[in-house]
């Protein structure tokens, strides 16, 4: 009896050795399962590495972790994805699809969509009781560009990256969608990933991976968590119970218009207007415009980090025959978008009210999205709270954080964390503010 227990006891601390050296000299694994983060502007891919546990959302070749999910269509067939088709915006807008996800799993006569479709510079039309994005008639494409096709678009441009960067097939990840999702949208979404060669292991909710990435999850006892996402496009608000892994989601509310877009718009506007009073006529080349609207963009983001900015720039038909020098300070980017700073805290006070609660109440707060790594919106935040925001890890990639951990966690991929249960409240609703 003692040799065999001795024999074991040898075999057990054989493979304990086994596993630690195996660990300190073989190359970890590569993952199983990815985490993707399919958002309304931007979308990124993250991974789990086994024995560092560290996350990391993938790069593409020009150093970027996230694109625009865009998709364009060109007179010459070609389809664009991510930043090529957001270069050619301004030129070839009827024919460049964004802001899919708004469209998924709907059906042309919900409320307010018929609205919402005739926003935008490209066709939505209603095609046999679904929603299909129609080119020019000098197009020709023989599929049907339903929201599912060009998020399919999307996430195979971020598969064939990871894969590029990882040196294996990509064939299953975890998906975030927003929690207001129904059944339907997140089926949609299964669909999407589907076309694109991505079985979707599981879909978890958006604010529940952001509070993920921050291993909010793990904590003792009881927490009550604030989620602000504002992206590109969108505000989105939720209220999270957690308790020993379980999230449950209390209220939402959120503001379907109101992002880094119309931040940039306004900041638009305000440059055009002092382009055109030094040029002396109207700036209407459509070049000339997407020009200017990718320079709004890095100077919304140079005033994140810097006080001011000295511009310097020139238009693609006016040659070096003008140039517009200027300095943008960051007192005036907040004072040209005031009112729409002040209105982040209208749905976080719908969401507190409707679930009877104060400020103080809240344990954490987490704030997800780019738009959030503007130093106003945090300064609003936190003056409401009077308490310091979770901002860690970069806001515009929180969630792909939570579903790469998440991905983690069902692929094996070693040190183990905990995973997350979503309890669902089918009653719950969002409430919207315009």
């Amino acid at each position: 009896m003692s040799t065999t227990v001795t024999v074991l006891g040898f075999s057990v601390l054989a493979l304990l050795l086994a596993g630690y050296l195996g660990q300190q000299y073989l190359p970890p694994p590569k993952p199983r399962i990815v985490g993707i983060d399919l958002g309304t502007t931007y979308s990124c891919l993250g991974v789990y590495h086994a024995v560092t546990g560290d996350v990391e959302v993938v790069s593409d070749t020009d150093g970027h972790q996230t694109i625009p999910s865009m998709v364009a269509f060109t007179d010459d067939e070609r389809v664009l994805v991510g930043r090529k088709a957001l270069c050619q915006a301004e030129e070839n807008s009827e024919s460049t699809i964004y802001d899919a996800k708004r469209f998924i799993g709907k059906m042309f006569t919900d409320e307010g969509l018929q609205k919402e479709a005739a926003r935008y510079p490209f066709t939505v039309k209603n095609i046999s009781n679904r929603i299909e994005f129609i080119l020019p008639s000098s197009h020709h494409v023989s599929h049907a560009l339903t929201p599912e096709y060009i998020g399919s678009r999307i996430l195979n441009h971020l598969k064939e990256t990871g894969e590029s960067y990882l040196g294996v097939p990509i064939t299953k990840a975890v998906m975030s969608v927003p929690a207001e999702f129904d059944e339907k949208q997140r089926n949609c979404t299964k669909q999407a990933a589907a076309l694109a060669g991505i079985e979707v292991v599981r879909i978890i909710n958006e604010p529940t991976a952001a509070a993920m990435a921050y291993g909010l999850h793990k904590q003792e006892g009881v927490s009550d968590i604030i989620v602000i996402d504002m992206g590109g496009g969108t505000l989105d608000v939720s209220l999270l119970n957690v308790q020993g892994g379980m999230f449950q989601t209390m209220a939402m509310a959120g503001n379907n218009h109101l992002g880094g877009q119309d931040l940039n718009q306004r900041l638009m506007l305000y440059l055009k207007d002092l382009v055109e009073r030094k040029l002396g006529k109207p700036l209407t080349n459509a070049e000339d415009l997407q020009h200017l609207r990718l320079v709004v963009e890095d100077v919304k983001l140079n005033l994140t980090s810097h006080d001011s900015i000295l511009l310097n720039v020139s238009f693609p038909s006016l040659g070096n025959s003008f140039i517009f020098q200027d300095r943008l300070t960051r007192n005036t980017f907040e004072k040209i978008n005031d009112d729409l700073f002040q209105k982040v805290l209208e749905p976080v006070k719908i969401v507190l009210e409707d679930i009877e609660m104060q400020p103080n109440d809240i344990d954490e707060i987490v704030l997800v999205g780019g738009s959030t790594r503007i130093p106003r919106v945090r300064q609003v935040v936190r003056d409401f709270f009077k308490k310091e925001p979770n901002v860690a890890i970069d806001p515009e990639l929180a969630v792909a954080y939570g579903v790469a951990v998440q991905a983690g966690v069902i692929g094996g991929m070693w040190p183990l964390q905990v995973s997350a249960i979503e309890l669902t409240n089918r009653k719950l609703r969002k409430v919207h503010v315009e």
